[in-house]
């Protein structure tokens, strides 16, 4: 793995800063909000799943201060319990900087709900933290991190639908981050695409139930990862400090794997992109 370079630039000191992270519970969403907490940040910690978002909360409580953090359930599928998450995060820490639209499903079977929560979601969440956040809007600009995937990347032919939504999530970010610098929102937005990470996700594709008639690539997945190897959640943390911390990244499309580390996908020049006036 190779080594993460020095910060470049101006560096964004987190403390005081506040943070919402969706999918907090557990998985890189828990590793996230642990990392901005110990920077000195707030973080709400906004999840579907109460008991474990619950038992989160209890566990950093007891490492650091209970009043820098709170729980909030929400299923970001909803728009009205994904604003009012929002909402309750900007009325208990007065202030808004970083987003990171962190939730994601793989369910084949299911696969408006996986669109519904990996790309929709992740649309609103970034219009959402926008509104808050955009100079357009009166705000003092921030981060957003919008979480991918390889099959953002490269097709997984275990998982169309994922793939199409992690495409999707690629595409919107590189496309809205353009138009922050273009009409100077002050938000820079950044999209991370890890490859398998030891996270309860990928247990998915274990179950025909949420598969479908993918369930037939069960021992290839496996074989895959085995072949790539597995990735902590704390790789993806550092990938999400580099981000924080090195302000000239905006639109990147950062790619973690277990042979190269952290890097970023070479796209082409933009061809054309529209006068404003």
């Amino acid at each position: 793995m190779e080594e993460l370079a020095a910060p470049t630039g101006t560096q964004m000191d987190l403390t005081g800063k506040v943070a919402l992270v969706t999918g907090a519970a557990q998985g890189i969403g828990r590793s996230f909000s642990e990392a901005l907490l110990r920077c000195g940040a707030k973080v709400a910690l906004v999840d579907l799943n109460r008991s474990t978002g619950e038992a989160c909360k209890k566990e950093l409580d007891g490492e650091f201060d209970a009043t820098h953090s709170v729980f909030i359930v929400c299923d970001v599928g909803s728009e009205d319990q994904l604003k009012c998450a929002f909402k309750k995060t900007l009325d208990l820490f007065g202030s808004l900087d970083i987003v990171c639209n962190n939730a994601g499903i793989n369910n084949e079977n299911n696969w408006e709900q996986t669109i519904n929560v990996n790309l929709t979601s992740v649309i609103r969440g970034t219009y959402m933290a926008l509104e808050y956040m955009s100079k357009e809007n009166g705000g003092k600009g921030g981060v957003i991190v919008n979480m991918a995937s390889l099959a953002g990347i490269f097709p997984a032919a275990h998982g169309p639908v994922y793939t199409a939504t992690k495409h999707g999530v690629v595409g919107f970010t590189r496309a809205i981050a353009a138009t922050s610098k273009l009409l100077g929102y002050g938000v820079r937005i950044n999209t991370i695409c890890p490859a398998f990470v030891n996270t309860p996700l990928l247990t998915s594709v274990n179950y025909e139930e949420k598969m479908g008639k993918y369930h037939v690539f069960k021992d290839s997945v496996k074989a895959l990862v085995h072949h790539y190897g597995m990735l902590e959640p704390s790789l993806i943390v550092q990938g999400l400090m580099k981000i924080l911390q090195e302000e000239e990244l905006n639109g990147a499309v950062m790619k973690i794997t277990k042979s190269k580390g952290i890097h970023f996908e070479i796209y082409e020049p933009t061809l054309i992109q529209p006068k404003v006036k």
